[in-house]
């Protein structure tokens, strides 16, 4: 997100008894590893390769649906453009940076006691990966992402799965919060009831930041939101 963002702030005025985390652009800087992969993709494929602002709008959104709804690629050429991008991204996959600071906030969430859960539109395989690599998966109660065949692809769905399974595990889900950078992260979340705070360091919008509960543009602004 650009820095003209306004940032709202809030008391904590209660303990989140979950927090769900977004990877891509949240927990990740991932944005230049995955419009490689997609400019990759569309050459390997014939096709002129999108502007770099056209690039950065398939992150975050579930990559099938956006081959169909914004490359205008019918079925069967969206699932041949996503196997083209998933074989170069996979050998990108563990070149992404953490952003500052988040590792030190999910590390005081794990010590806190409180539940986390991913909640990614990324196929789930690659996520644990990038979490293994990083470092962070051992802050995590559950990793939930996309399935490979994309039955489980929306970021609703993402984070309905994440929650049954949170729920499986018997922990308390009366005040979930969502951590995310895109609209589709507030809106998803929304879809099962929870709100959700946007970081303005991903590649969200402003216009995105509408109907999210909070915006925060630093880790420790977020850890003082998620722990107080």
């Amino acid at each position: 997100m650009t820095s003209t963002m306004p940032i709202q702030t809030i008391a904590p005025t209660r303990t989140w008894s979950a927090v769900l985390f977004d990877l891509d652009g949240t927990i990740v800087d991932s944005a230049s590893d995955i419009t490689a992969s997609l400019a990759h993709m569309f050459t390997q494929l014939g096709v002129d390769v999108p502007s770099d602002e056209v690039l950065r709008s398939y992150v975050g959104p579930p990559l099938l649906d956006s081959l169909r709804l914004t490359a205008g690629f019918d079925d069967a050429e969206a699932w041949e453009a996503l196997n083209v991008y998933r074989e170069h991204y996979a050998h990108r996959v563990l070149c992404s940076p953490v952003f500052p600071g988040v590792a030190g906030v999910l590390e005081r969430l794990h010590a806190a006691g409180v539940p986390v859960a991913l909640a990614t539109s990324k196929p789930e395989s690659m996520a644990r990966k990038v979490l293994d690599h990083a470092g962070l998966s051992q802050y995590f109660t559950e990793i939930t992402g996309a399935s490979d065949d994309e039955e489980l692809s929306t970021k609703a769905e993402v984070v309905r799965e994440a929650l049954r399974r949170l729920e499986s595990q018997g922990v308390d889900l009366s005040n979930p919060v969502m951590v995310g950078d895109r609209g589709y992260d507030t809106l998803g979340a929304a879809a099962n009831g929870v709100p959700t705070i946007m970081v303005e360091w991903g590649y969200g919008s402003p216009a995105e930041a509408g109907d999210a509960m909070a915006v925060v543009h630093s880790a420790d602004q977020l850890r003082s939101l998620l722990l107080g």
